[in-house]
């Protein structure tokens, strides 16, 4: 027990001293996760309300691709970015390989699915009689779709923090695609993993502290959201 509490004391220090290694990973992993977020929210909200608000042909085939899409490894995903953007991938000329672009590239891929089937769980429960309320009082389509919106805010938000901690979290498109290079593209979870593995116990502990802190921020804010 004695070497945690070492530990610990010794991730205090880093923190409190600023070190590069550690504070670097910690900006990395705040930069991909926050745009890959904004980019699946932004698709993923339109999709999971047309998925969930409208009745079309082949829904349900599309849904259950959508569904499938929430237990896509993040190796295969890595894997799959890896190959388009890898010099001899179509995308190859862009030189996203070992960048924090391509690792936002990859997590957006993992969010995106996840956005998508909780957004369109949450529409599919609205209260049936709502719209047909809306319609009576001569609302338009707008004014429907908007309300609806509002009703399930708190869903759209569980969907968007569900999102956020599988990207905060994942470790295999972080590995691939960005190559855990040391103050370029290591984050929080590369570098826990590869710190361990060092036997650089506190200087995992130092960035597992953040990670938890941050989830804390993040759940924190949605309580507080939840209660305007």
């Amino acid at each position: 027990m004695d070497f945690i509490v070492a530990g610990f004391i010794k991730a205090i220090e880093l923190l409190i001293s600023g070190d590069s290694s550690t504070w670097t990973a910690i900006f990395a992993t705040l930069k991909v996760s926050t745009c890959s977020m904004v980019l699946s929210i932004g698709a993923g909200l339109p999709c999971g309300f047309l998925l969930g608000y409208f009745d079309f042909r082949g829904k349900k085939a599309l849904r259950t691709f959508v569904d499938t899409m929430l237990a896509l490894p993040t190796v295969f995903i890595g894997l799959a970015v890896y190959a388009f953007i890898s010099h001899q991938g179509p995308l190859g000329e862009f030189n996203l390989l070992f960048t924090l672009t391509g690792i936002a590239i990859g997590q957006t891929i993992l969010a995106l699915p996840i956005v998508t089937a909780i957004t369109a769980s949450t529409i599919e429960n609205i209260d049936h009689d709502l719209k047909l309320t809306l319609v009576t009082l001569g609302a338009g389509k707008r004014n429907i779709i908007t309300t609806c919106l509002w009703e399930v805010r708190y869903g759209i938000l569980a969907a968007a923090v569900t999102a956020y901690g599988r990207v905060l979290t994942e470790v295999g498109i972080s590995m691939m695609v960005g190559g855990n290079i040391k103050y370029h593209t290591r984050t929080i979870t590369t570098a826990i993993a590869l710190e361990t593995n060092k036997g650089l116990f506190a200087n995992g502990i130092a960035l597992g502290l953040v990670l938890i802190f941050i989830a804390f921020i993040v759940n924190l804010s949605l309580s507080f959201l939840r209660k305007q």
